[in-house]
């Protein structure tokens, strides 16, 4: 067990600056600084289970420190799933996390000459992949929400779980965007827009590192992935070629990037997929030129697991694998044996530079931990990153974090409802008119469904499934769970049927894996997910015949909740049901949020960050592809079923004065929304686009230009205004005669570059009544 019950700051940084980085690298051997660039272990297999109680080093994890004299970083530690088999059985509980970073950071410390501790990583896209890690809902959910502040708020708390279990880096999807619904990752995605990636990615990364990357005890260092444009894969099939033009990738894939930077991010991981040929993991004109060249990122770069040992495939062989991740601007691998060969490719100057270069920047990051002795000793039980405090006060305030990132999760999951269909104003439904319900579909006892990818085992009780949360809501009504195609006898006597369609993400224990996490082979469960891509993305199982025959037999309302990792097709359910609400994949509260929406205790409120496809064969379609997408198939002339930012309420909100002003720099816009009923406050997305006309490309149907989540007074109005860069509002090499159709809901107003002979149209256009 730990040596020292003191514990080291994780934001502690040496008076002296970098120097101290540079007198230690100076005294490093080859070896050494080698070890600091790998991230070979499994960190489930780093520890096991003393005879006598706590815990010890396992052999596997001895002979990696005795080979290096140290460790570089330490992948998944806590991590607790059916790939890597631990579960509440076996893994490490949440009050013992803290005790064991302790204890393997005093092992890697004292294994070395140079006291240097080890970077703990952890999987954190939404929520800590940990036994009593606290969930979030998906990127995809979180994206209909809209809400970058309250996402931000969420990122923080979840970082103030990892810095008291002792964890430095958090590996968060953030860059990808869902440009093919067929991809089984796409709820990894913040949806299909570069600008709601973006902004979402920023508050993720400010979130959890802190203002300025100050990052304090309640903070970790962010790895941002995936670097660049996995979502863009052709066909949908995970890590395979982005066929995608300079000028694309650039528009749609590299903005997130920016963003990432600029809020301070510490580390991204590049991905595994190449474009136009060239893997990203050795792309030098994306790590290096653009990432470091043009953003100024200053911090580390981690591959994607094993992705540099299949560089192998272009260059040869492993050592020659490594040497081009290492020269594309790679610093710290993952799982992999090339960059444990780089020794034997250090006879030659340039890669000796390279490995200087690398491991500089590790120590760099390290020193910014805490991880760095300042004595020359090993600081043993100083490093880990528990904020100062004794390992029983980092446990006190792992409890605090956990509540906190819960109450942030259940609003979360409130805001990333989207009503889709509520024909003749049925939902909500009013429960005292309800004595029968009918509750039916594969998703209507699941509570796992609800939780998406990369998610620990819960425990009981910890998520509630639409079942439970419907019977709790209505003590007086009768809610029955008939299972498979319902007779005419099941659904007799409901005042209503509530379907629960889509998929799920669940991988059991005992599932086949790959060698990195992904599902090998056919899934047994999951329906999407890592590993899980589709050629159809119709509802799997034969939803739609559920679909048609409850419609035919029922004699009251059907309403269908689908709960799901990716668009489906759901031209069937909208055809036969009178109410669509889109749940996602919304976390352990999915199932009170959604009860909630349906009977008027909480109101949806979200839009769609997607293009929800009328037919499979029709995808990809996006909102801001450069030619429309109807029309052209003879089978399926309109493929668009649900327009991107498409979103109804309970109570209508509407936008009236759409006005704009033009100078040399800037753009202003602003529009009043305005609540027509009287009552409670009212929370609502404004979004504002644009069709950009007159320059030298061709013009995308429609962009994000911005957009704001406000709340307006029961009966009253709310103006939003934006100030936007001018080069945004206006195309690419816009000439005089440019012009910028700007759309906010149902109003069109025209504007044209500052200078430019003023616009014949009118100031602000009403495109419909409703």
């Amino acid at each position: 067990m730990p040596k020292a019950e003191r514990v080291q700051s994780a934001a502690a940084s040496p008076a002296d600056g970098t120097s101290g980085v540079d007198r230690l690298l100076a005294e490093m051997s080859l070896r050494e600084k080698v070890g600091q660039l790998n991230q070979r272990l499994y960190g489930w297999q780093a520890v096991e289970r003393a005879p006598r109680g706590g815990f010890r080093l396992t052999g596997l994890a001895r002979a990696e420190l005795d080979r290096w004299g140290g460790l570089g970083a330490l992948y998944g530690l806590f991590r607790a799933d059916a790939w890597s088999g631990r579960s509440w059985a076996d893994g490490i509980r949440p009050e013992e996390r803290a005790e064991v970073a302790a204890y393997v950071q005093d092992e890697v410390a004292l294994a070395g000459r140079h006291g240097i501790g080890v970077l703990l990583t952890e999987e954190a896209p939404h929520g800590h992949q940990a036994l009593g890690g606290t969930l979030l809902p998906t990127n995809l959910s979180v994206a209909c929400g809209w809400d970058p502040v309250l996402l931000r708020e969420a990122a923080a708390a979840v970082a103030a779980e990892l810095a008291a279990s002792g964890v430095h880096l958090a590996l968060v999807s953030c860059l990808d965007l869902l440009r093919d619904p067929r991809w089984g990752r796409a709820e990894e995605c913040f949806g299909e827009d570069p600008l709601l990636a973006a902004e979402l990615t920023a508050a993720v990364v400010s979130g959890m590192q802190g203002g300025g990357r100050s990052i304090g005890k309640d903070g970790v260092a962010v790895v941002v992935k995936h670097l660049a444009a996995q979502g863009e894969a052709v066909g949908g099939r995970n890590g395979q070629s982005a066929v995608i033009g300079f000028r694309d990738l650039h528009e749609l894939h590299l903005p997130a990037v920016r963003a990432a930077v600029d809020a301070g991010a510490l580390g991204f991981m590049a991905a595994y997929n190449d474009i136009d040929g060239v893997p990203c993991c050795a792309n030098r004109d994306l790590l290096t030129g653009y990432l470091r060249g043009v953003c100024g990122f200053d911090g580390i770069v981690m591959s994607d697991g094993l992705a540099v040992d299949r560089l192998a495939a272009a260059t040869g062989d492993k050592t020659t694998a490594a040497v081009a991740a290492l020269g594309a601007g790679v610093d710290l691998s993952l799982w992999d044996e090339s960059f444990s060969l780089l020794e034997a490719a250090a006879t030659d100057p340039r890669v000796v530079q390279l490995i200087d270069t690398a491991c500089r920047r590790i120590l760099v990051l390290k020193q910014r931990m805490g991880l760095l002795s300042t004595s020359g000793q090993a600081a043993a039980g100083k490093t880990t990153g528990t904020g100062g405090d004794t390992l029983s006060t980092a446990r006190e305030r792992l409890a605090p974090a956990a509540r906190t990132t819960d109450r942030l999760s259940a609003r979360l999951a409130r805001r990333s409802l989207v009503l889709l269909h509520n024909r003749q104003g049925l939902l909500p439904l009013s429960p005292e008119m309800l004595t029968r319900v009918v509750l039916m579909g594969p998703n209507a006892r699941d509570a796992t469904a609800m939780l998406g990818d990369y998610v620990p085992p819960l425990p009981d009780g910890a998520a509630t499934g639409v079942d439970l949360a419907l019977r709790k809501a209505l003590p007086n009504t009768e809610v029955v769970c008939p299972s498979g195609i319902p007779s005419a006898l099941d659904l007799h006597g409901a005042d209503a049927v509530i379907l629960l369609l889509g998929g799920t993400s669940h991988r059991p224990y005992g599932e086949q894996f790959a060698a990195n996490g992904a599902i090998a082979g056919a899934a047994t469960v999951a329906t999407a997910g890592e590993g899980v891509d589709l050629a159809d993305v119709s509802l799997p199982g034969g939803q739609d015949n559920l679909v048609a025959a409850v419609r035919e037999r029922a004699r009251c309302p059907v309403i269908a909740v689908v709960v799901a990792g990716r668009p489906h097709v759901l031209t069937t359910v909208r055809d036969n049901t009178d109410a669509i609400l889109w749940a996602g994949y919304p976390g352990p509260h999915g199932g009170a949020a959604i009860t909630e929406a349906l009977l008027g205790l909480s109101e949806p409120t979200g839009r769609l960050p997607f293009t929800a496809p009328s037919h499979a064969g029709a995808v990809p379609v996006r909102y801001n592809d450069r030619h429309p997408a109807g029309d052209v198939y003879r089978d399926a002339p309109e493929p668009v079923l649900f327009p991107f930012g498409f979103g109804l309420r309970y109570r209508p909100v509407r936008f009236e004065k759409c006005t704009a002003e033009v100078d040399r720099s800037t753009v202003r816009v602003s529009v009043e929304a305005v609540s027509t009923t009287d009552g409670d406050d009212t929370e609502a997305i404004v979004p504002l686009f644009g069709h950009l006309t007159g320059g030298s490309v061709l013009p995308r149907q429609r962009e994000l230009l911005a957009f704001r989540r406000v709340t307006v007074p029961g009966g009253g109005r709310t103006t939003v205004a934006w100030e936007l860069p001018a080069e945004r509002c206006f195309a690419e090499g816009a000439t005089g005669r440019a012009r910028t159709d700007l759309y906010v809901a149902d109003l069109q107003h025209t504007i044209r570059p500052y200078g430019a002979r003023p616009s014949a149209a009118p100031a602000a256009t009403p495109l419909s009544d409703t």
